[in-house]
């Protein structure tokens, strides 16, 4: 080939030789309050002997690590991040013995246990503003309550503020101070904490003449946890989808005993249960047979060799009617026994089974970083510095130059203030009405410092990745890795791959046709002599062919040498049943025939080329050099093809097909759905495929291909991004970068509408974290105070900054009604 098949997305290379050989570890990651964390976290990470890379997701609290491991352990790494103040460990399954046994904290039990100590800070916290509110009745409504308008109230308010719900904030700032590595909480611990000893050096010193706000931190408190706590929320409802999927791994099984399995077989009438014992379902070995009774979560893959039940498979394929099940029938771990008890052979166990390979990929994806994430990790790992240079410019200006330029200003800030929020020196004569030089910039830096919201940089883009992949795995979209939602928003061009794909992979034997007057061989004569040759492959149209063969009782001759060469035929040498001679006896494309100077004859060829205009597959049998009948086969359209075809289209993508069939049986399944002649590649190997794809892209195209064959597989990894059927090939499926486990070609149109929404939300998330913040923080310095008088009080400050981390997380949920909206659109038009 010409052009390099790019690496599979799921492959990460790394430039040292080592990283060949490195492992991947998750580790839970608490602590984390912003963007700037996570650039802390993953520079603490990098800097540890033996990791190769590291990504941190601020959403899910997780960090995924590539580590050598002959040079550092994952237990080694979360020490390190718990002495840097994020307490750490490696991920553990909930409820798994390695969790009881290891002595880890159960990561999911300690969240909640805080988010049950965040909602009682936040009561408390409300509860002081709601008193604060109270003792400003006398201003508000001349409403006087005793003790409650004092000043020394308001001062007990603020100090119960702080080292109440406030002081876990205080504590986490001067730590990430402390080490450097100052993060949210510090800018709002040194706003809340200047507030308040400003105010308590002008109530303990009258004759200054200063003014105190004692409900500045009082209410940045209040609105400050009240903003977390939302946000909190909206999170864990972010997650929720992708918790419900790891509810369903089964925790137990039932190991039928081995002397059942030695007995070589079972009675299950099921309406006695077997002897059986109970163990962890992680516990199960291949082959080991189990008993999974009506009401049971079936616990691995497996086969069933005893029993018939109907199974509710609706968490893989989101079809909500059942499935029969009966001996030889295969099924997954998470799915719903529901009619009758069965036994079963486990065929794969613990993370080989198909729901942990979907929550592997689920969480992968979750836990890596999207390109355009880049930028706002790089402005988040100077943000807080930069805040705090803002801050305290913003003072030095206002104090030595501001006020003495715009002296009107000190007026102005007196009106907007009252009339902004409430002020504690408004209820008391003995401090002047008008804020001083020094008052007045110390406002400006504090509003400075708590607008500015590093926080909503971090979550712009895990947050809607988050819920993407949420509702892909309901939906059984699976995207591998977040660049690829970033690929598919770029695409113009899709690549439809003909058999399995577009078609529904079961193909039927329609004619068989032996060569005239060659009287020797009859229709069953040429149909046993291809299913003996067909039997050394399990391509599909060999299945179609030893089937037909099956059903009307030929057996197969004796037959050795087997040949395949992909997308061209096969061939064995096969003993003659008549005289027990091996003739070579050949199955292929005209093409591959003539390789080997074999050509039919010209009745037999113009009876294949009207079949393949009418849609069939023609497969030419030659012995000995002779070509001696044609076999035509017929695989049909999927129910949904023609709809899938004409939504591409509508989303304005350029649809062609790729097939290693004729070119006349090509063009007729583009008619049927109405795909232009230049769009259809016919009669390319599967190497060709890929240098298809790759003369597309040396255009200018950005190239989607979708197919489920191995053939598929280097076509699958050239293209920007590939989307393989789950019902195909193991390595089409390691290939590609979505996955669709329903196995519907109209899922295609799913799957990009999801990642176009996903990735049209982290760059709207993205649009508004920025803009917040260069919009917010000028204005929290006082940039309009001289033209138009407008200036932002702390509280307000406050309250803009926690609300702007819960906006870009709702707006992140708003996924769900769009993509809803749009799922229902395309499903009736």
């Amino acid at each position: 080939m010409s052009q390099s098949v790019s690496n599979p997305p799921d492959v990460r290379v790394g430039s040292s030789e080592n990283s060949v050989a490195a492992q991947t570890v998750a580790l839970d990651v608490t602590g984390m309050k912003c963007a700037g964390c996570v650039r802390v976290v993953e520079q603490e990470l990098q800097q540890c002997a033996g990791v190769v890379s590291a990504t941190v997701n601020l959403a899910t609290e997780v960090a995924t690590v590539q580590y050598q491991p002959e040079v550092v352990q994952p237990v080694e790494l979360a020490k390190q991040l718990t002495v840097a103040g994020f307490p750490s460990q490696p991920r553990i399954p909930a409820g798994s013995a390695t969790l009881e046994e290891g002595g880890l904290l159960d990561i999911q039990a300690q969240r909640q246990l805080e988010t049950r100590k965040q909602l009682w800070r936040l009561a408390i916290a409300t509860l002081l503003l709601l008193l604060s509110a109270i003792g400003h009745l006398e201003l508000l409504a001349g409403i006087s309550i005793p003790g409650l308008s004092s000043i020394w109230f308001h001062c007990g308010l603020a100090t119960l503020a702080l080292v109440g719900p406030g002081r876990a904030m205080i504590l986490d700032g001067w730590r990430g101070l402390r080490r450097n590595v100052p993060n949210m909480n510090t800018l709002v611990s040194l706003g809340t904490l200047t507030a308040y000893f400003t105010s308590l050096i002008a109530l303990t010193f009258p004759q200054l003449g200063w003014e105190c706000f004692f409900d500045e931190p009082v209410m940045l408190v209040g609105f400050i946890l009240l903003g977390r706590t939302l946000e909190q929320q909206a999170r864990n409802r972010a997650a929720t989808a992708f918790q419900a999927l790891i509810a369903l791994q089964p925790k137990t099984a039932r190991l039928i005993s081995s002397r059942n399995q030695k007995d070589g077989g079972i009675n299950l009438t099921l309406e006695t249960a077997l002897p059986s014992i109970e163990i962890p379902a992680e516990a199960v070995r291949v082959g080991e047979w189990l008993q999974v009774l009506p009401g049971d979560r079936i616990p691995v893959d497996g086969e069933i060799i005893a029993g018939q039940t109907t199974v509710d498979e609706s968490m893989l394929t989101g079809e909500a009617i059942p499935v029969l099940k009966q001996a030889g029938d295969f099924v997954a771990a998470g799915t719903l026994n529901q009619s009758g008890a069965i036994a079963l052979r486990a065929t794969r166990t613990g993370s080989d089974t198909t729901i942990a390979q979907i929550i592997a990929l689920v969480e992968t994806a979750q836990t890596q970083k999207a390109p355009i994430q880049k930028l706002a990790d790089t402005v988040a790992g100077y943000f807080t510095y930069g805040v705090m240079a803002i801050a305290a410019l913003a003072f030095l200006f206002w104090y030595f130059i501001g006020t003495h330029v715009w002296s009107d200003v000190l007026g102005n800030a007196e009106m907007t203030m009252g009339s902004g929020h409430l002020m504690s020196h408004h209820l008391f004569t003995h401090h002047p009405t008008t804020p001083s030089p020094l008052l007045l910039s110390l406002k400006l830096a504090i509003a400075v410092l708590v607008v500015a919201c590093p926080c909503a940089l971090g979550l712009a883009t895990p947050t809607a990745i988050l819920v993407g992949s949420g509702i892909g795995a309901e939906r059984g979209l699976l995207i591998r890795g977040n660049d690829v939602l970033e690929r598919v928003y770029h695409l113009d061009t899709l690549i439809l791959d003909k058999t399995g794909t577009l078609t529904t992979g079961k193909p039927v034997v329609t004619d068989v046709i032996p060569t005239q007057p060659l009287t020797s061989y009859s229709q069953e004569s040429l149909l046993q002599l291809a299913a003996t040759v067909e039997s050394g492959t399990r391509h599909p149209l060999a299945v179609a062919i030893q089937q037909v063969a099956q059903t009307q009782n030929l057996p197969l001759l004796t037959a050795q040498d087997f040949l395949t060469v992909p997308g061209m035929g096969v061939a064995a040498t096969v003993l003659m049943s008549e005289n027990r001679i091996p003739q070579r006896v050949m199955l292929g494309t005209e093409a591959w025939l003539n390789q080997y100077e074999i050509s039919p004859t010209g009745p037999l060829r113009d009876r294949a080329a009207d079949l393949a205009q009418a849609g069939k597959t023609t497969i030419y049998v030659a012995v000995e050099g002779e070509v001696v009948g044609l076999i035509a086969v017929a695989d049909g359209l999927r129910s949904d093809a023609i709809a899938t075809v004409a939504a591409l289209q509508a989303m304005k993508l350029d649809v062609k097909l790729l097939t290693g069939d004729r070119l006349e049986t090509a063009t007729a399944i583009a008619h049927t759905l109405k795909l232009k002649p230049e769009n259809v590649f016919a009669q390319i190997l599967p190497e060709g495929k890929a240098e298809v794809i790759a003369q597309l892209q040396a255009q200018g195209h950005r190239v989607a291909m979708v197919g489920d064959g191995i053939n598929d597989a280097p076509a699958l990894a050239q293209a920007d991004v590939g989307i393989a059927l789950h019902s195909g090939t193991d390595v089409a499926t390691e290939t590609a970068g979505i996955i669709l486990m329903r196995d519907r070609l109209k899922d295609v149109v799913e799957a990009i509408h999801l990642s176009r929404a996903t990735f049209s939300k982290i760059r709207q998330n993205l649009f508004w974290a920025f803009a917040y913040n260069i919009l917010g923080i000028p204005l929290a310095a006082g940039v309009a105070l001289p033209g138009y008088g407008i200036l932002l009080s702390p509280a307000a400050a406050g309250a803009m900054m926690a609300f702007s981390s819960v906006s870009v997380v709702v707006n992140s949920l708003l996924l769900y009604v769009t993509f809803r909206q749009q799922s229902f659109f395309h499903e009736n038009h």
